[in-house]
């Protein structure tokens, strides 16, 4: 299952392989010393790849246990959530008598 290498890889590789040439240096070991880099590049590219991968799962799980921790605690806070009690139901109606009576008892003063 061998991977061809991109015309762009070799190219790279080849121009690397020439600004390194040293002089009286054939052109079949500039040719040997750019499939040398082409296979560098290209382990390159694979461990990239694979890193990138690595992260991306890593990433996609960080994600899906922020959702289950969400949603446990949504649940818990549905399941405990108190009941309208009594002096919650009366502090609007409380607070309006309370206010009327300041008016009436202000009205009467003046």
């Amino acid at each position: 299952m061998a991977k061809t290498i991109s015309n762009e890889t070799q190219n790279e590789a080849m121009k690397v392989a020439k600004a390194t040439q040293k002089p009286g240096q054939t052109k079949e070991q500039t040719k040997l010393i750019a499939a040398g880099i082409e296979k560098g590049i290209a382990e390159y590219k694979k461990q990239h790849k694979s890193k990138a991968r690595d992260r991306d799962k890593a990433r996609k799980q960080d994600i899906k246990a922020k959702a289950r921790a969400n949603a446990d605690k949504s649940e818990a806070n549905t399941e405990e959530e108190p009941s309208t009690s009594s002096t919650t139901q009366y502090l609007p109606w409380g607070l309006l008598l309370l206010s009327w009576a300041g008016f009436i008892g202000f009205y009467l003063t003046r």
